[in-house]
């Protein structure tokens, strides 16, 4: 009988082990989903920036399940004075980084990726470094669908994001 127990205690030892790293596994990035409107928010992340940064980015993927075409025009955060909407892209082989005036248009039935070295959103004027491991809260707003407040995990300083799979 003693045996038994022994086997039990140790099988729940294990089981409480690796429970938390599969409840992490099950609530990964990709998993990550929230609606405004017609517009689906997907993997939101940024990257950790060091002390002193001035600015970071802010990546997801945008489906708009609507059938009018919708805008992200911005947002607001905590921890930065202003939230833009941005695009780098290649301009006569130099890669150069703007502010789109206008915002990021989500086409009807269509999907827009919000990645590293692509579009994305620009926290200015950073207020604090943004930590690995950290969730911090950002509303996006957009044009038709209005405001909502989803919050962005912070990965390492290189991570690619929960999203790479759909930036081809």
């Amino acid at each position: 009988m003693s045996y038994v127990r022994t086997i039990a205690t140790f099988a729940a030892f294990i089981v409480a082990s690796i429970s938390p790293g599969l409840a992490g596994e099950s609530n990964t990035m990709e998993m990550a989903r929230h609606m405004v409107g017609d517009i689906e928010i997907e993997a939101p992340f940024s990257r950790a920036t060091l002390p002193n940064q001035p600015v970071a980015g802010g990546f997801m993927v945008l489906t708009n399940t609507g059938t009018q075409a919708d805008t992200l025009v911005g947002g607001e955060v905590e921890f930065a004075a202003r939230v833009e909407v941005h695009e780098m892209a290649m301009q006569d082989d130099v890669m150069k980084m703007r502010r789109l005036e206008d915002g990021l248009e989500i086409p009807a039935g269509e999907s827009v990726v919000l990645a590293p070295g692509g579009y994305h959103v620009m926290f200015m004027e950073l207020e604090t470094p943004l930590v690995e491991g950290d969730t911090v809260e950002v509303t996006l707003e957009f044009d038709r669908a209005g405001s909502v407040v989803v919050p962005f995990k912070v990965m390492a300083k290189n991570a690619k994001g929960g999203h790479a799979n759909k930036m081809n």
